[in-house]
């Protein structure tokens, strides 16, 4: 002990640690958020020690009754963490052994810290790919709702930003569905990537001990133990898989996000938040900003960061267990609890939104968002597709220059761009809804596709929910 009061670190070291060397290496501050996973696993560790004769039935009886406490003021909030405390797993082993006396002494027996962490890590990520899951589900699922009401409302369809070609409101919802379902089907992935048991590996080579790991796997819930020592303490894909997952739903939820910034301006019109979801201005009385949109745009590249910096502590590191290998609590922490708070904002928004269906139908009523469909009439006369591209981009330029729409051409114009173009027909492909019914290739707007689509995305949800 140092003249300050301090633990020295290790019977190996002569001095007491430097405070700056505390502060960098103390893992305390954030990974006491394993501390129910840690109580699991020592439950099931005693209970394997003793079941394998390494420990006494009343060590374990012990130990047992000292871990119950332990988890009993962790979830109570009433746990107290020791000035000497390192991480939260020495903090655990010391208020055990406070408990249950000699016996807290051999319940790291046949474990490390590096197998005791990977195990921890691997229950706090399994966990949290389940969470993240089932909160994409439920978004896929409020989409598709949304998508159902609004199925005729007709809307347009953009590409770079620019009047594309008409869709119904409830088809462009249904991408949504699609990526957050996507989502969902990568979480599920992570659960796979945490399936091998690492705790029995010891510190990098195995134990001296007749373990039980395969008794261990079944207590905690995994499906099968790690082969091999060495990889099962350096391994830390699951995080990776678990960021990278995270990452690609953030990103779906800022394009989300980026879309509702637009569609609540004055400019678009198309939709309104709520005022639960919307912020005011500080000194312009007339404002209500899309707040928490936009923060959907910008907490996006915080997660995709997380990721890169994960990737990053890993890069190049030699085997086994390096100090390192701390960072990556802090990464999947962080990126667990943003999109968390991402994908409820999506779910508030999007239950309480409100669309305006005057505002979208007046959009989608542009007559050049007829064009493609022009061309396609004109390719179902014989002329082939770029000569019909051709000839209409020149009716557009017609109409655009002498400030008329396509409607208003006048028929013998029609018929100098092109013999084939019947201007009865002509009018009539521009009449309302022609250009919606028209797409009837499956996954298209067309509403019997639509009502196709609607049908196989709410099959999909339900065998998401099912984990199938």
């Amino acid at each position: 002990m140092n003249a300050r009061g301090r633990l020295i670190s290790s019977p190996r070291l002569a001095m007491s640690q430097d405070d700056a060397f505390r502060r960098i290496n103390d893992s305390l501050a954030f990974d006491w958020r394993l501390a129910p996973y840690d109580v699991a696993q020592s439950l099931a560790h005693a209970k394997m020690l003793a079941a394998c004769g390494i420990i006494s039935a009343g060590d374990r009886d012990a130990l047992h009754r000292a871990l119950e406490q332990v988890a009993q003021e962790v979830s109570d909030g009433s746990f107290v963490f020791a000035d000497g405390d390192e991480d939260v797993h020495m903090a655990i082993e010391r208020r055990v052994s406070e408990l249950a006396g000699e016996a807290g002494g051999r319940l790291h027996t046949a474990r490390s810290r590096n197998d005791q962490v990977a195990t921890d890590l691997a229950l706090f990520t399994r966990d949290a790919a389940l969470g993240a899951e089932a909160a994409a589900i439920d978004l896929a699922q409020t989409l598709l709702d949304l998508a159902r009401a609004h199925a005729d409302w007709p809307m347009p369809g953009y590409t770079h930003l620019q009047r594309a070609q008409p869709v119904y409101l409830g088809h462009h919802l249904l991408a949504y569905a699609w990526m957050l379902l996507r989502d969902a089907r990568r979480f599920r992935a992570v659960l796979t990537a945490t399936a091998a048991l690492p705790l029995g590996a010891g510190a990098l080579a195995g134990v001296n001990f007749a373990t039980d790991r395969e008794l261990l796997a079944s207590e905690l819930g995994f499906a099968e133990v790690s082969e091999n020592s060495i990889d099962a303490v350096s391994n830390r894909d699951f995080v990776l898989d678990h960021l990278a997952a995270a990452a690609t739903c953030a990103t779906h939820l800022s394009r989300l996000g980026a879309e509702l910034v637009l569609w609540s301006s004055e400019e678009f019109g198309f939709c309104e938040l709520s005022d639960a979801w919307a912020s005011g201005s500080s000194i312009m009385p007339q404002k209500k900003n899309p707040d928490a949109a936009e923060l959907l745009r910008a907490k996006a590249p915080r997660i995709s960061a997380r990721l890169a910096a994960m990737h990053g502590v890993l890069h190049g590191l030699p085997l086994t267990y390096n100090k390192d290998m701390q960072e990556d609590k802090e990464h999947l922490f962080d990126a667990v609890d943003t999109l968390a708070l991402m994908l409820a904002a999506a779910q508030g928004m999007l239950q309480t939104i409100s669309f305006r269906r005057e505002r979208l139908a007046a959009a989608a009523s542009d007559e050049l968002l007829a064009a493609t469909d022009i061309a396609d009439y004109l390719v179902g006369k014989g002329l082939a597709f770029r000569s019909a591209h051709h000839v209409v981009g020149g009716l557009v330029r017609l109409a655009s220059a002498s400030g008329r729409t396509l409607s208003q051409l006048a028929a013998a114009e029609l018929r100098e761009a092109s013999p084939l173009i019947d201007p009865r027909e002509f009018q009539a492909l521009l009449g309302d809804g022609a250009w919606l019914e028209s797409k009837v290739s499956r996954g298209g707007t067309g509403s019997a596709a639509l009502r196709e689509q609607l049908a196989h995305a709410q099959a999909a949800i339900e065998r998401a929910r099912a984990g199938a």
